[in-house]
């Protein structure tokens, strides 16, 4: 079946409303990152201020978003989702306010505070979504190991596609107005779309955890560990590049254009993830890991070259190609490992971990800016690049015999195939 159709498919199954929502309520995640490192390198005058409050935000969510993915495999995402939407929508006018109120020469850590709480708050509505799929299809009658390995695939890509649009947004709407407007619009779209998702019918699909006789099955594998370390270097990524990013685009005049950038990094990541659902199932998903890591590993190479943004342009273009198949694979590595009463836990700890690797690498590439411009915050992406694959490379036997081991009593679906 072609990729075409296979969506086609997928989203017959909820109808476009549904796809629509659940992919503008993930755009706050994608655009409350950069638009902290801007508001706040901007207020300040110090790119490690801006990166830190950036790094925090990712930080806080990396931290609050497993206990929440926890806490829905016990009560259900709706109430859940919609503390977090509320909540996380505060705190982003919130720091808003108070970086209107900063004067030079004050204390920034309290603008960090807030961004914090906003971080520990926002949902991860791409991976909640992946959670609902399963149930979905299942109520469809149509539970197939392809119609869950399509849905994996198109939420990789809605994934890089908000992280396109969210950083282009940002990018914009900085430029017409402000980065605190873009903030705003943030807190906005998720007071709207996040508490929408929440109260979703397909929610309750995905309610309180019936009583169980028989434990919900082991969640911190080593092969889920593996999976959230090659995270942990994606999310790196993501954030060295736009740390590096917006510091070449202020050298060059234009900060207003950081986002838009960005952006570029998506691009071919869309495309590419879209692409994935092509793959032949005789393909394992640890060669495919192997193979994509690679690929990463190379295509990262160009950004040491980076001298101006048109050659940023390219290389970003470049680089995106190997990040959502990469992703794509690990998480749907995680949904073939992972018990079903633990499957909303997997799911976050994986987004965490990129959470957190963005923070990692936002800080570092921030620091590095202040000290030597954007050439040693390029360094960054190509260490952690380097470091999925090394990862990959020694980890696919691990990932192997997790799949062909039955989750808590169910019988292994892992298809044989070629390596």
């Amino acid at each position: 079946m072609s990729p075409l159709a296979s969506y086609r498919r997928l989203f017959a199954l909820t109808g476009p409303m549904y796809v629509l929502v659940a992919f503008l309520g993930r755009l706050p995640l994608a655009m409350s990152q950069l638009g902290a490192l801007l508001l706040v390198s901007g207020v300040t005058g110090s790119y490690g201020a801006g990166g830190a409050t950036a790094g925090a935000l990712a930080v806080a969510n990396a931290i609050g978003s497993p206990l929440a993915g926890s806490l829905t495999d016990r009560l259900g995402q709706r109430p859940v989702l919609l503390v977090q939407s509320v909540v996380a929508s505060l705190g982003l006018i919130g720091l808003v306010l108070l970086a209107g109120s900063y004067e030079s020469g004050q204390a920034w850590w309290p603008l960090l505070v807030v961004a914090a709480v906003a971080g520990a708050f926002t949902p991860q509505v791409g991976t909640m979504a992946r959670v609902r799929w399963r149930p979905i299809s299942r109520q469809a009658g149509v539970e197939r190991r392809d119609v869950v390995d399509a849905a994996f695939s198109y939420e990789g890509a809605a994934d890089e596609a908000s992280f396109v649009l969210g950083p282009a947004l940002v990018g914009v709407i900085g430029a017409l107005l402000n980065p605190s407007a873009a903030i705003v619009a943030a807190g906005i779209l998720l007071a709207a779309f996040g508490t929408w998702f929440a109260i979703h019918p397909t929610s309750a699909l995905v309610g309180r955890a019936p009583r169980a006789t028989t434990p919900a099955g082991r969640l911190l594998t080593p092969s889920l560990l593996f999976l959230a370390a090659v995270q942990l270097s994606v999310g790196m990524i993501f954030g060295s590049v736009q740390a590096g990013t917006s510091v070449l685009a202020t050298n060059a005049g234009e900060p207003g254009l950081t986002g838009l950038f960005h952006a570029l990094l998506g691009i071919g990541s869309v495309l590419a993830g879209l692409a994935v659902v092509a793959v032949p199932d005789t393909y394992a998903y640890e060669g495919r890991l192997r193979a994509f890591t690679i690929a990463l590993a190379l295509l990262v190479l160009p950004m040491l070259a980076v001298d101006n943004l048109g050659m940023l342009a390219v290389a970003l273009l470049v680089l995106g190609v190997a990040i959502a198949p990469t992703m794509i694979t690990t998480f749907t590595l995680a949904e073939r490992i992972t018990p079903v009463r633990r499957l909303g836990a997997a799911m976050t700890i994986l987004a965490a971990t990129t959470g957190l690797g963005y923070a990692v690498g936002s800080s570092i590439a921030g620091q590095l800016a202040d000290w030597g411009g954007h050439r040693p915050a390029f360094v960054v992406p190509v260490v952690a690049a380097w470091l999925a694959m090394l990862l990959a490379l020694t980890g696919a036997r691990t990932l192997r015999a997790a799949q062909t081991t039955p989750k808590n009593g169910e019988v292994s679906h892992t298809p044989t195939a070629k390596r």
